[in-house]
């Protein structure tokens, strides 16, 4: 909150005070018998103070052509002094305007949350200039330049780690509370925590676009935007208004003129309905709720960028997943070697396989290319032997001295074309791989003109931890039916299904296709398409939902999605559906309660001599209440059940 709105809400706050001390100074010198001058005194002064926030926002309104309820409270206000009632117009406006404190220190808690991730981050930084070391301002540093971080400092900007290795903790970005390995390369953020090592990175974003700053600028946003049943509330607030004024004018004419009812029992009834009848808890229900929703679910990683978004969520029946980084971890990774000794899994390879795995991932350090490296990191940071006269087939393998031993790696066909001898349990096991949806290579030694092979080393990219129990999570909060979007071949896509539990798969397709599948989704139901928004924007896009995957520092999925999952945490899928759908049932239990709460003072107004002050009390409790109820949603529950 800036300096200027603190000043505000300080301002309504001591005004509200000295509203209750004016109410309590002329009701007790009432009371006791005091001159009627110093009572009639103390009202009013209890009128000014209690009633400024509501006169200010009534005459806007009046100026900008609107009726709304702050008008109606300023006209049941001047009504009961008008008929003598000072003490009960006065007690109106205290509890208006304390009402409209408590709903504005509401609102703050949500912003405050938000905003407060801002705090998180330092104002100051280590950076290295000319050989030195100096102390500057964030604001002051540039994209390129190298920061120093030491250990349990926050840091200050997005970049990318160049030297040493440490955990971070992501906590503040992702909701995550478990600390991320970084070293080397590694991407990280502005706000999180540096925890075990000192590391040196590079500046790769101002600190203005960090991904804590757009974080902020994003939420703030979806604060503004409104949802659904905010939007025709407020459009229906006019009408409404204008029909309480019309009742009013019907409960004072039709006794008095008439019935011939004294004019101040009908006038005091006509202001007591007034009064009753404002919408405010309606009207206050509805933004205390979608806002105190989004707030909560930002603090959990999850950024919804609106009202109407958060609106779908509750209602989606379909849910399409593409495979690739969702699913799947979205790089491959050795699954088995095929030895002597027959198909070893990962993690039980024999002493043998482990030898010839380093000798064959010696050949491939040489190499960027994905399955290359995934071999590498199979040997589990061992060291590798040293490679001399290494000799690279662009697309097809690699050859190289390794100790008193030539070898060969790379494709099948590769080795075929290489005359490789290739034994039948080689190629059977290879090929039963293959049909898994594995990709196969094969490493050889060249012994003179002979070349047999030793090793065959299949990879796949591997379901995620936790993608089946995020399917069976889905089902559990309402998901009618999960699909699988792919561009891989229809068997790899099949094979993760079996292990992931989909309920459909649409493979081999290109991002236009996955769009046309979207389409086609949507005929049965509202549909929420997850993927990592950069080939997948079309569908993100089509889908009456899109949320963006992995997007902590991608630009393309924070324009895409409506809704934004940062630290690429698939799992907070259901949370988000449950979190909507919870938001759903707290907006429906606040606008039953406040339709009820106005129907039955209304009636108790207009049967039963209902008092003006119990009238005020039971409409602006009503208010405060479904304020607090909306509150709850700034806790987003840990499960999605």
């Amino acid at each position: 909150m800036s300096a200027a709105e603190q000043r505000g809400s300080l301002r309504e706050e001591i005004s509200c005070g000295l509203g209750l001390v004016f109410l309590l100074a002329g009701w007790g010198w009432e009371k006791s018998g005091g001159p009627p001058v110093g009572v009639n005194l103390c009202f009013a002064a209890s009128y000014v103070f209690g009633g400024q926030q509501g006169v200010r926002s009534a005459w806007a309104s009046l100026r900008a052509g609107d009726l709304d309820v702050d008008v109606l409270m300023v006209l049941a206000a001047l009504g009961a002094a008008a008929i003598g009632q000072p003490l009960e117009g006065a007690l109106l406006l205290f509890l208006f305007s304390l009402s409209n404190v408590l709903q504005t220190r509401a609102m703050d808690r949500t912003t405050r949350a938000i905003e407060a991730l801002l705090t998180l981050r330092p104002s100051e930084a280590w950076v290295r200039r000319d050989g030195r070391l100096i102390r500057v301002p964030i604001e002051d540093l540039a994209v390129g330049e190298q920061v120093e971080v030491k250990p349990g400092e926050q840091l200050p900007v997005d970049g990318r780690v160049v030297e040493g290795r440490t955990s971070i903790d992501e906590s503040s970005l992702t909701g995550e509370s478990l600390p991320v390995a970084k070293d080397a390369g590694s991407e990280v953020f502005a706000g999180t925590i540096n925890q075990a090592g000192g590391i040196l990175l590079e500046v790769t974003k101002r600190a203005e676009d960090s991904t804590l700053a757009r974080m902020v600028k994003l939420v703030e946003e979806a604060q503004e935007e409104k949802s659904d049943a905010q939007r025709f509330l407020e459009t229906a607030e006019k009408g409404y208004s204008l029909g309480v004024i019309l009742l009013t004018v019907g409960v004072l004419g039709v006794p008095w003129w008439i019935g011939h009812e004294p004019f101040s029992q009908a006038f005091y009834r006509a202001m007591t309905v007034m009064v009753v009848a404002s919408p405010c808890a309606l009207i206050i229900s509805t933004p205390a709720t979608v806002l105190s929703a989004i707030g909560g679910a930002a603090r959990k990683g999850i950024l919804i960028k609106g009202g109407s978004h958060l609106d779908r969520a509750a209602t989606i029946d379909v849910v399409a997943i593409d495979k690739t980084g969702t699913l799947t971890v979205g790089k491959p990774s050795v699954t088995e070697v095929v030895s002597r000794y027959g198909v070893e899994k990962a993690g039980e390879f024999s002493v043998e396989s482990q030898a010839l795995l380093r000798i064959c991932g010696a050949l491939e350090s040489r190499s960027e290319h994905p399955l290359a490296q995934a071999i590498v990191h199979a040997c589990d940071g061992q060291a590798l032997p040293e490679v001399r006269d290494f000799q690279s087939i662009p697309g097809k393998g690699a050859e190289a001295q390794v100790g008193e031993g030539r070898y060969l790696v790379g494709s099948l066909r590769f080795l075929r074309e290489r005359q490789v001898d290739i034994a039948p349990r080689f190629e059977e096991a290879s090929r039963q791989l293959q049909d898994e949806g594995k990709t196969c290579v094969g490493f050889a030694q060249v012994e003179g003109d002979r070349a047999s092979l030793h090793l065959v080393v299949a990879m796949a990219d591997t379901v995620r931890e936790g993608s089946a129990a995020l399917v069976r999570e889905l089902k559990a909060v309402g998901v009618k039916k999960v699909v699988m979007l792919t561009g891989d071949q229809v068997r790899v896509a099949e094979a993760i299904a079996r292990q992931t539990g989909v309920d459909e798969v649409r493979a081999e397709l290109l991002p236009i296709d996955k769009l046309e599948v979207i389409r086609q989704l949507k005929r049965s139901g509202r549909v929420l398409m997850a993927g990592d928004g950069v080939n997948d924007a079309p569908a993100l896009a089509a889908a009456d939902l899109g949320v963006a995957m992995g997007a902590a520092g991608t630009d393309v999925a924070m324009e895409t999605a409506d809704v934004v999952l940062m630290g690429d945490r698939v799992e907070n899928l259901p949370r988000l559906l449950a979190h909507a759908r919870r938001a759903r049932r707290v907006l429906l239990q606040n606008l039953v309660f406040a339709g009820i709460v106005i129907l039955t003072l209304v009636a108790a107004a207009l049967g039963f001599a209902l008092p003006l002050p119990a009238g005020v009390v039971g409409h602006e409790g009503s208010t405060v209440l479904v304020c607090l109820n909306g509150l709850r949603l700034l806790r987003m529950k840990t499960s999605p059940h």
